[in-house]
């Protein structure tokens, strides 16, 4: 087997970087499997801008430096073009770049090999983006492990990972005895001493003050006590902290009067010498301040050298020091730590059984058995590869849809109209209300109301309806922004906003729940129609292009709503005669935003009209479009950090959720007028764009509130989810449920229906 590691690894001081190490060894060196890694490899992981920062051995092939999203590219790169027959994945939120670790996810999305992760924290209580990024991971692995049972449960509970995919295997412990000539006990420092020992990277957390505070009461019977503390500061604690924390110890100890009975060694130790301490030390202690802890590898390396431990309970430490393999006491108890300490040195016996008990235990833990465990799970993961989840997004239909929920929707919206925005999932009312959103907020319960004659969305177009009619002016134009105390904050909206009132209102026309909403819809968009005769602006044009034709498929021989339709219409094409060239089938130099929705209204004139000159047109900058926003994986819309002009750069970052609204909208209805079935199939990529298939492999929408993240951006989500996001994933969701109505309309047409999504 050729296994790539992905992980960080020696030089750098790191718990992940030993373990890579040691499961490398591992399953390298058991020859009884007929295995051999000599071709294995190593992807580290840097928490440096410099590739040159850690002197790295021969077998570490490409440096991932965290926060460099063109690293991850390049060693995706090298895994996919060698004969690489698996990954193993070492997964710790804070060794990935982006937003808890975001870029891992776009990272093995583009990597077409079995990947196994290993998860080194699995947290009860995630955050949206913690929860989403295990489940991600999860989905694409052919297993992930975990080293503590608890995890294996909040696996299945919380993370929703089938039982299937997950594996226990305990953290490995080095393969070694303690020598027979213990150099550290005969030292100065360890003789005819009591010793107390806790190893690994300083660090606050660790909550180490709780044994200096139990010094005094132990020092007091046994005076001869000496607490050891091994290891370094953490770096990243060194860089932004110094040795603060080592010192705050120093003054603690001084203050208690027990500063001789405390002493730290400054350095990084290798594995023998370690053994060389944990035999050498009479108690282990592992004080950490909070249960929140799946895995322990200094607890793992106590207990494989048979070292007696004292250990808060937090969750590793209830495992593994389960039927007396060592003793718990609560969190920051100095006190009872201090009993315990007591009471196992006055009881040699009580303390050798102890150490018998982690001893014997400790040998299930050795690096050899672990690593076939691993040898197991990779040659399953090579012979019997499953790509299903990778490939998620290649077979879509109704069933697999998130169920469709106005839950946030009812959350955002008052007797005024829906609110613009939200700091995360809770309403912004300082931000007031805005035209633009109760237009899409009127479409959308439209929509909803047309699928399945939904009452919520009944209820709740009136407040929509209401608020478009009080931002019309006397001449028909439209106001965009009014407060949340109901003041009109502009005399005169933009184009856009005018735009996204006619479609909602022709909208409302067309698709009406009865004759006094269409009469409603009527008189508004009657007295709009002047105003609309004079856009100037692409989009303003473009929804109003929208709009008049839903209004025409209902009133088709109205020859003044005809004219202005056509007439907006040739607005769009003249624009596309100037600009257009060989290589630019656009509509202005430049693509910038809701870019889709030009082509779309083309796609609705053409329908109305049957015009070949406007469906061409259509098509070409649907086509053009589809080239700088879609591959074969995933919808890739222009970022809203700046524009893509004629011959520049194409910006990726800030993706916004109504771009990919457009792109949706204007590949149902180009399938609608074309009947080309790769519409469908498009419309269904762009959709999936909401629930992960982009860039960063994140989905944007929020199944437990039922809103949508505001933005992809370079380091993951913007978490805010305001109506314009929310709205503009509802209207996706149900312009694809509507296509699989309207158009594969007999439950005959599954089948088919799954076909067409095949990419």
């Amino acid at each position: 087997m050729k296994i790539a590691y992905i992980s960080t690894y020696p030089p750098r001081e790191c718990g992940l970087a030993t373990f890579n190490q040691n499961l490398i060894q591992a399953i390298s060196s058991n020859q009884k499997e007929n295995v051999s890694t000599k071709n294995g490899y190593v992807i580290a992981l840097n928490d440096s801008e410099s590739l040159d920062e850690y002197n790295y051995p021969e077998e570490v092939k490409v440096i991932i430096r965290q926060q460099h999203i063109e690293d991850y590219n390049q060693a995706a790169e090298y895994i996919n073009k060698g004969d690489t027959d698996c990954c193993i994945l070492q997964h710790e939120f804070g060794i990935f770049g982006g937003d808890c670790g975001v870029y891992v996810l776009p990272f093995i999305k583009k990597i077409d090999k079995p990947i196994i992760s290993i998860f080194h924290t699995v947290l009860k209580s995630p955050s949206y983006l913690q929860k989403m990024i295990i489940q991600e991971i999860a989905r694409v692995s052919a297993k992930v492990v975990v080293m503590g049972r608890c995890a294996v449960g909040f696996l299945k509970d919380i993370y929703d990972v089938p039982e299937e995919k997950i594996e226990f295997i305990e953290h490995g412990v080095p393969d070694l005895e303690a020598p027979v000539l213990n150099q550290v006990k005969a030292s100065p420092m360890f003789a005819g001493r009591k010793v107390l020992l806790t190893f690994g990277l300083l660090s606050r957390n660790k909550g180490l003050e709780t044994v200096v505070r139990a010094l005094p009461a132990i020092a007091a019977v046994h005076p001869e006590i000496l607490y050891v503390i091994l290891g370094n500061t953490h770096p990243g604690i060194r860089k932004s902290s110094g040795e603060e924390y080592r010192e705050s110890l120093i003054s603690l100890a001084e203050e208690l009067g027990v500063r001789d009975n405390l002493a730290f060694i400054n350095k990084f130790v290798t594995e023998e010498d370690l053994i060389q301490y944990l035999t050498a030390t009479d108690i282990y202690v592992t004080p950490y301040l909070n249960e929140a802890q799946i895995t322990s590898g200094t607890l793992s390396y106590a207990v494989g050298a048979g070292a007696a431990v004292l250990s808060t309970p937090y969750w590793h430490a209830t495992e593994l020091l389960d039927e007396d393999r060592g003793r718990l006491f609560n969190f920051k108890d100095h006190t009872r730590l201090s009993d315990l300490v007591l009471e196992l040195l006055e009881d040699p016996e009580k303390l050798k059984a102890i150490k018998s008990n982690a001893y014997n235990y400790g040998l299930g833990l050795r690096w050899p058995v672990i690593g076939k465990r691993y040898i197991s799970i990779a040659k399953d993961a090579i012979e019997n590869p499953d790509l299903s989840d990778k490939i998620f997004s290649q077979i879509m239909d109704a069933e697999v849809l998130p169920p469709f929920s106005l839950k946030y929707i009812k959350l955002l919206t008052d007797s005024t109209g829906i609110i613009q925005h939200a700091k995360y999932g809770i309403p912004n009312w300082k931000e007031g209300y805005c035209l633009d959103d109760n237009a899409r907020a009127l479409v959308m319960a439209l929509m909803s109301y047309q699928l399945d004659g939904n009452e919520d969305a009944l209820k709740l177009m009136n407040p929509y309806m209401s608020f478009i009619h009080y931002m019309q002016n006397e001449d028909g134009s439209f106001r965009n922004f009014l407060s949340y105390g109901r003041e009109y904050l502009d005399e005169l909206g933009s184009e856009d906003a005018f735009g996204r009132a006619v479609w909602a209102l022709g909208y409302l026309v067309r698709y009406s729940p009865g004759n006094s909403y269409a009469e409603f819809g009527e008189e508004l968009l009657w007295k709009a129609l002047p105003q609309a005769e004079n856009l100037r602006y692409l989009r303003g044009i473009a929804n109003s292009i929208i709009g008049i034709c839903h209004y025409l498929k209902t009133h088709s021989s109205d020859k003044e709503m005809m004219k202005v339709m056509l007439s907006l219409t040739k607005k769009l094409t003249d624009a596309y005669d100037t600009t257009s060239g060989e290589n630019w089938h656009w509509f202005e130099n430049y693509l910038t935003y809701d870019n889709a929705i030009l082509p779309l209204a083309l796609y609705h004139s053409a329908e109305i009209t049957a015009d070949k000159k406007v469906l061409e047109i259509a098509i070409k900058t649907t086509d053009f479009l589809e080239l700088h926003t879609v591959n074969d994986k995933y919808l890739n819309p222009i970022g809203n950090d700046g524009w893509y002009f004629r011959e520049g750069e194409k910006p990726l970052n800030d993706q916004q959720a109504i771009e990919t609204m457009a792109m949706v909208l204007m590949y149902s209805q180009a399938f609608s007028v074309t009947g080309k079935e790769e519409y469908m199939k498009k419309m269904t990529l762009s959709y999936l764009w909401f629930l992960g298939e982009n860039s960063l492999r994140t989905p944007l929408y929020d199944q437990e509130t039922g809103g949508c993240c505001d933005g992809l951006q370079m380091h993951g989500v913007n978490r805010n989810q305001g109506a314009e996001s929310t709205l503009a994933y509802l209207i996706s969701h149900l312009s694809v449920m509507l296509a699989f109505k309207q158009n594969y309309k007999n439950s005959q047409d599954v089948g088919k229906l799954e076909k067409v999504m095949l990419k």
